[in-house]
C-alpha cells in the first residue's frame, strides 16, 4: 500500500510557490498568543563557535564562508532497496498473524503475565497493534497493583512492571523496590548473581521522578555491577547489557530497539516462534515504509534545488534528518515524520543562514519579513538573491502544510500556532547574530534561553502537534503554551550536548529527564500517546543525534551504521 493513501495526496504532489501576495489570510482569525518565558541571569558561559575547515569566498557579496560537504547518501542507491509489492505482501503476512498474537497475549494465566508479555511487545516494537488490549490489561492491573505485587520477589518481574505501568503513564510507586533492600538500607548484594535482573532494575531506574529517590539509588547500584556482568554472561544477554549501557531502553529510539531486541529473542531458550515471526515481519514492513517516506522527502528536496540557490553553507543532511524522524515509529505517523522532516530542514537551513553565511543586516532583514508574514514584490526589495530563495520556501512549506490541514479540526489554528513559534526561532538567531556582532558574552540562564529557542526546541514541538493527526490540537497548544520549565528543560538537553560538556550541566541534563517523566505521570487534559510522542520519542531522537557529541552536524561511523541498517540492511 502506498505511502500517500496513508494521508492522501498533497504530500507527493508538485511544489509551486503562488503569486498572491499575502498568505495565510484564514489564520489570521485565531491571533494566537505566545507567552514569554521568564529569564534569570546566572553563570557566564560562551558562545557556540563554527570551526573554520574550510574557507571559501563568495565572490558576489565578497563575503568567506565555510564550505561544508554534500550528502554522503546517494538517494537512489538508498531507494533502490524499495519493494512495494514485497511491501504489500508484508503488510498481508502481517494482518495473518495478528490475530494469533493477539491470542497468545489474551490467552496469557493472570495479569501478571499479560503484563509481562506487553514488556515483549513494547521491545519488540509492537505493542501499537494492540493498543486497546494493552490499555484494558494495565487499567485493571493498576486497580489491583497491591494485589498483584505481594509477595512478588523476583527482581526481573518487579522491574518490568514497573516499567511498563511508567510507560504508560501510570504511576505507580518506586517503593516497589524498597523490599530488595537489606536491613542495611542498602540493595542486596546476593541481587548481583541476577544479571537479567539487574540489568531489568537498571532500565526502570530511568523511569525516575524528582522525588524517586530510591531508583537514584538503584542507578548507582546496577552501574556499579552491569559492567562486570556484561563481561561474565552468555554473549547474548552480554550484548543486550553493552547496548543498554550505551543507552538505556527508555532513553533509545523504539525502533532502534526493537531492532536490537528482535535479534537477542531470536536465541532465547523461550523465544516463541510466531511472535519471532511476527516481529522481524513487521520490522521489515516498517523500512519499506520509511524508505517510500525518503522517497517522497527526496523527490521534494530535489524540487527546492537547494544548490543552485544557495552557496555551500548549509547541512546538506537530509537522509540523517529523516531518520532522526524514525522515532515517531508507527505507520499512523507517516505525516508526522514527512512534516517534521520538513522543518527540520528548514531549521537547518536557517540556522546555518545566520550562524554561517549572512551578514547581520541581512539576518535583521530576513527577521523582519518573517514577522510581517509578507510576500509581496516589495517586501524582498533589496535581498540577495539567496535570502529571496529562502524566503520563498519558507513560505512555500508553510502553504503546503496549509492545504494539508485546511480541512482537519483546529489545522488552522495549529499552522498559526506554530508560525508564531517560527517567528521566535528567527528572533532567537537574530539575537545570536547581534551577540556574536558585539562579542556579547551571554550568562549561563540567558544563553539558554535564547539558545534554546535558536534550537527551535518550541518550534519542534509546535510543529509535532501540528502535524499528529486525530488529537485535539487546541488543548495541545494550551498545554504547550503553559509548560515554560518543561520547554526550557527539553531545550537545555538539546543545547547542552550540542555545545558543552561538564558534570553540573549533565546534572541539569537529568534532572531535565526527572522532569519529563514527571510531566508524562500528571493527569492533564493531553493524551499520554500524545505526551510520549512530543517528549519522550523527540528526545530519544536528541539521545541518538547527540550521544556523547554532535552526531546530527558531523555524523559518525555509528550513526552511519545505524542509517544504513533501516534504509540499505534490508
Amino acid at each position: 500500500m502506498e505511502a500517500l493513501g496513508v494521508f492522501g495526496p498533497k504530500l507527493g504532489s508538485n511544489l509551486t510557490f503562488p503569486s498572491q501576495p499575502n498568505l495565510f489570510t484564514a489564520c489570521n482569525l485565531y491571533r494566537f498568543p505566545v507567552t514569554t518565558h521568564p529569564r534569570k541571569l546566572a553563570h557566564f558561559v560562551p558562545l557556540k563557535a563554527t570551526a573554520n575547515t574550510l574557507a571559501c569566498e563568495d565572490e558576489e557579496n565578497n563575503r568567506n564562508f565555510i564550505k561544508l560537504d554534500p550528502s554522503k547518501w546517494d538517494h537512489q542507491s538508498l531507494l533502490a532497496k524499495l519493494d512495494i509489492s514485497e511491501m504489500d505482501a508484508l503488510g498481508r503476512e502481517i494482518e495473518a498473524l495478528k490475530p494469533q498474537v493477539r491470542n497468545m497475549f489474551m490467552s496469557s494465566k493472570g495479569i501478571k503475565k499479560k503484563i509481562l508479555f506487553t514488556y515483549l511487545l513494547v521491545t519488540l516494537g509492537l505493542a501499537y497493534h494492540f493498543e486497546d488490549e494493552i490499555a484494558e490489561t494495565l487499567k485493571d492491573g493498576f486497580q489491583k497493583i497491591e494485589e498483584m505485587m505481594a509477595g512478588e520477589d523476583d527482581l526481573y518481574t518487579v522491574s518490568v512492571i514497573f516499567y511498563v505501568f511508567r510507560t504508560y503513564g501510570h504511576n505507580i510507586s518506586s517503593d516497589a523496590f524498597g523490599r530488595f533492600k537489606g536491613d542495611n538500607g542498602t540493595f542486596k548484594e546476593c541481587l548481583t548473581s541476577d544479571a537479567k535482573g539487574i540489568l531489568s532494575l537498571y532500565e526502570a531506574s530511568h523511569m525516575g521522578t524528582t522525588t524517586d529517590y530510591i531508583l537514584d539509588e538503584a542507578l548507582t547500584f546496577t552501574l556499579s555491577y552491569l559492567e562486570s556482568l556484561s563481561c561474565t554472561s552468555k554473549p547474548n544477554l552480554s550484548r543486550l547489557i553493552r547496548n543498554s549501557l550505551g543507552l538505556p531502553q527508555h532513553k533509545n529510539m523504539e525502533i532502534l530497539v526493537a531492532k536490537e531486541y528482535i535479534r537477542f529473542y531470536e536465541k532465547e531458550e523461550d523465544c516463541d516462534k510466531t511472535l519471532l515471526k511476527f516481529s522481524k515481519l513487521n520490522f521489515k514492513y516498517l523500512r519499506f515504509l520509511y524508505l517510500q517516506e525518503l522517497k517522497m522527502l527526496s523527490k521534494w528536496y530535489k524540487e527546492q534545488d537547494f544548490e543552485s540557490k544557495f552557496p555551500p553553507y548549509y547541512r546538506d543532511l537530509l537522509v540523517e534528518t529523516n531518520f532522526h524522524t524514525l522515532t515517531y515509529m508507527e505507520p499512523k505517523h507517516s505525516r508526522l515524520r514527512i512534516f517534521v522532516t520538513k522543518f527540520y530542514v528548514l531549521q537547518a537551513i536557517v540556522d546555518d543562514t545566520c550562524d554561517r553565511y549572512a551578514s547581520l543586516r541581512e539576518v535583521e532583514i530576513l527577521a523582519d519579513t518573517i514577522e510581517r508574514w509578507d510576500l509581496d514584490d516589495h517586501a524582498m526589495d533589496g535581498l540577495p538573491d539567496y535570502l529571496k530563495a529562502l524566503v520563498k520556501l519558507i513560505f512555500g512549506t508553510f502553504q503546503e502544510f496549509e492545504r494539508e490541514l485546511e480541512s482537519e479540526s483546529g489545522g488552522l489554528y495549529s499552522l498559526e500556532a506554530t508560525i508564531e513559534y517560527f517567528k521566535r526561532f528567527i528572533r532567537s538567531n537574530l539575537q545570536l547574530a547581534k551577540w556574536a556582532s558585539v562579542d556579547h558574552l551571554p550568562n549561563f540562564e540567558e544563553y539558554l534561553y535564547v539558545a534554546g529557542l535558536e534550537i527551535a526546541i518550541e518550534f519542534t514541538v509546535a510543529s509535532i502537534l501540528m502535524a499528529m493527526e486525530n488529537i485535539c490540537k487546541e488543548e495541545a497548544f494550551e498545554w504547550l503554551k503553559t509548560r515554560d520549565k518543561l520547554v526550557r528543560a527539553m531545550a537545555t538537553k538539546t543545547r547542552v550536548p550540542n555545545d558543552m560538556f561538564g558534570y553540573k550541566l549533565r546534572q541539569l541534563i537529568a534532572e531535565g529527564d526527572k522532569m519529563m517523566n514527571e510531566e508524562f505521570l500528571k493527569p492533564i487534559n493531553v493524551s499520554h500517546q500524545v505526551l510520549k510522542t512530543v517528549m519522550i520519542d523527540t528526545l530519544r531522537a536528541i539521545n541518538v543525534g547527540y550521544d556523547k557529541e554532535d552526531n546530527f552536524t558531523r555524523p559518525d561511523a555509528h550513526l552511519k551504521n545505524l542509517i544504513m541498517s533501516m534504509y540499505v540492511d534490508l
